[in-house]
C-alpha cells in the first residue's frame, strides 16, 4: 500500500495530527487547565461555526435519503444496544456514542472522494448533512436525561419523570450541539446564501475544527495512562471499526442496498472515531481517557477495514 493510496492519503493527517498533539502534550506546552480551557473553546466556538455553516448549505429537497436512512438505522440501533450494554449511565452513552459517530469530515470526504469520485461524495455529503444532526442531537438529548436523573437521585429527590424530561429537553434545544445545527438547516431553507463578509469567518473557525480537536486528543493523550484504559479503548475501537461496518453491510444488504450506495455507507461505517466523541467525554467529564485513547487507536485500526471495503465492494475508481 503506497503512500498516494486512498485510505493512508485520507488517515495519515489524521494520525500525524494527534502525533504532533502528544508530542506537545509530552512538551508540556499546555497545563492540565489549559488543555481543558482549548477543548471547550473548540466545543463553544469552532464547533459552532463548522455546524452552522454546513447545515446552512443543506438543502433537503435535493438529497437521496434511502441510504441514508439505512446508515441512521443501524447507526441508532447499535448506539441504544451500547448504551444497554455499558449500564445506562451517561458514561455509557459517551461511550456509545464514541462507538458509532464517524470522522464523516475531515477522512470520510477526501476518502470516498478519492476512492469513489464525484458520486460517492454526493452520496456522502447527503450522508454528513444529518449525521450530526441526528446523532449529536440524539446523544445530547440521552445524555440531558441521565445527567437530570443522576443529580435527583444524588440530591435523594425521586425523579420526576415529566419534569426530568422537560429538563432535558430544554437543555438538549438549548445546547451548544443541536442549536446550531437546527438554526442553520432552518437558515438553508429561505435560500439566501450566506454573504462573504459572514461566511469567510465562519469557514475559517470551521476549517480549524478539526484539527485543533485532533491536536487537543493528541495532548490529552499524552496525560492519559494507556495501561489502565487499553482494554476499554481497544474493545470501543473494535466496535467503531469492525462491528459497525459488519452490521452495516449486513442490514444494508438484506434490505437490497447494492452498488455505489452500500460501498459508501459500508466504509463510512468503518471510519475512525470523529473527534465530536472525544468533545463529548470532555464536556460532560465521563469516560476521558477511555476515549481518548480509543480516538487515536480507532485511526489506526481503521486502515483494515477500509482496504478490505475498498477492495471487496463494488464502485471504486481508484
Amino acid at each position: 500500500m503506497t503512500l498516494d493510496h486512498p485510505v493512508l492519503s485520507s488517515l495519515a493527517p489524521v494520525a500525524l495530527l494527534i502525533f504532533i498533539g502528544l508530542v506537545a502534550g509530552k512538551a508540556q506546552l499546555l497545563s492540565g487547565d489549559s488543555v481543558r480551557d482549548l477543548s471547550k473553546l473548540v466545543f463553544m466556538v469552532l464547533t459552532q461555526a463548522m455546524l452552522f455553516r454546513t447545515m446552512s448549505q443543506v438543502h433537503i429537497e435535493q438529497l437521496d435519503f434511502a441510504p441514508v436512512a439505512q446508515y441512521l438505522g443501524v447507526t441508532v440501533a447499535l448506539f441504544f444496544a451500547l448504551v444497554w450494554a455499558y449500564g445506562r449511565q451517561a458514561r455509557a452513552t459517551v461511550l456509545a456514542f464514541a462507538g458509532v459517530f464517524s470522522n464523516t469530515l475531515m477522512i470520510g470526504v477526501p476518502l470516498v472522494g478519492l476512492a469513489y469520485g464525484q458520486a460517492g461524495q454526493v452520496l456522502l455529503l447527503t450522508l454528513v448533512s444529518v449525521h450530526a444532526l441526528v446523532l449529536l442531537t440524539l446523544a445530547t438529548l440521552v445524555l440531558e436525561l441521565q445527567v437530570a436523573r443522576e443529580h435527583n437521585l444524588a440530591l435523594g429527590q425521586a425523579p420526576q419523570l415529566w419534569r426530568t424530561v422537560g429538563q432535558a429537553l430544554l437543555s438538549a434545544l438549548l445546547h451548544p450541539v443541536p442549536l446550531p445545527i437546527m438554526l442553520g438547516l432552518l437558515y438553508a431553507q429561505t435560500g439566501w446564501g450566506l454573504h462573504p463578509v459572514v461566511d469567510k469567518p465562519l469557514q475559517l473557525l470551521g476549517n480549524a475544527f478539526a484539527p485543533m480537536a485532533l491536536l487537543l486528543v493528541g495532548i490529552t493523550l499524552s496525560q492519559t495512562s494507556w495501561g489502565t484504559h487499553l482494554g476499554k479503548a481497544l474493545r470501543l475501537s473494535l466496535v467503531k471499526t469492525v462491528l459497525h461496518p459488519l452490521l452495516m453491510l449486513g442490514v444494508a444488504w438484506a434490505l437490497g442496498l447494492r452498488g455505489l450506495s452500500l460501498s459508501v455507507m459500508v466504509v463510512v461505517a468503518a471510519l475512525p472515531m470523529g473527534a465530536n466523541g472525544f468533545l463529548f467525554s470532555q464536556r460532560y467529564r465521563q469516560e476521558e481517557d477511555a476515549v481518548t485513547a480509543a480516538v487515536a487507536m480507532s485511526t489506526l485500526m481503521a486502515t483494515v477495514g477500509i482496504s478490505l471495503a475498498l477492495l471487496y465492494l463494488p464502485g471504486a475508481s481508484a
